[in-house]
């Protein structure tokens, strides 16, 4: 079992359950192991704060340890201009907690876009460093050509459309079936 947990991203804001990047990537996990599940600890708008403050209770009501822990997070605290010091030390909690359960972490990252590319230098290269320190492996979360193009993305022009979800899963498979 796999722990897909974060934000917007990870819940599959704005698509058909189907077309979530848990479920896109449990049906392609399903080809080589029929039993792989990836459970969607996703939701909308969350921060590191609330990842970190809804993980004890996710995990748990898990009925297994995951094999695998994808951690999708820190957006939407630039969004929030939450404090830098504090998303690193919530991200940082967040790993400690996964790694005390034993849980190896594949922390993924997101370029910032253009609109808030300056507002994001400051968290630039935190994910990084946290990984590195902690033994979680980092990933981009979108792989190149996704971002900036109008056919991957929903009528927000923020949030990807299934399409570009099938490029993410497809581009991460080989890393997550490293870990696995």
């Amino acid at each position: 079992m796999i722990l897909a947990i974060g934000d917007s991203l990870i819940a599959g804001y704005g698509l058909p359950a189907a077309d979530s990047f848990p479920v896109q990537l449990q049906a392609l996990l399903r080809q080589a192991c029929p039993s792989a599940r990836v459970v969607n600890a996703g939701v909308s708008g969350d921060t590191t704060a609330d990842v970190l403050r809804r993980l004890p209770r996710l995990l748990s009501a898990l009925d297994q340890r995951p094999a695998l822990a994808i951690v999708q997070v820190g957006p939407n605290d630039v969004l929030r201009q939450v404090p830098v010091g504090r998303t690193r030390a919530q991200l940082e909690q967040v790993l400690l907690s996964l790694g005390s359960c034993g849980i190896p972490v594949l922390l993924t990252t997101v370029d910032p876009p253009m609109f808030i590319r300056d507002r994001a230098a400051a968290y630039l290269g935190i994910h990084a460093a946290l990984a590195a320190e902690h033994g979680a492996t980092v990933w981009p979360f979108f792989p190149p050509g996704i971002l900036g193009h109008a056919d991957m993305v929903l009528a927000d022009r923020v949030h990807p459309n299934a399409k570009a979800i099938a490029a993410v899963v497809a581009a991460m498979l080989p890393i997550v079936e490293r870990m696995l």
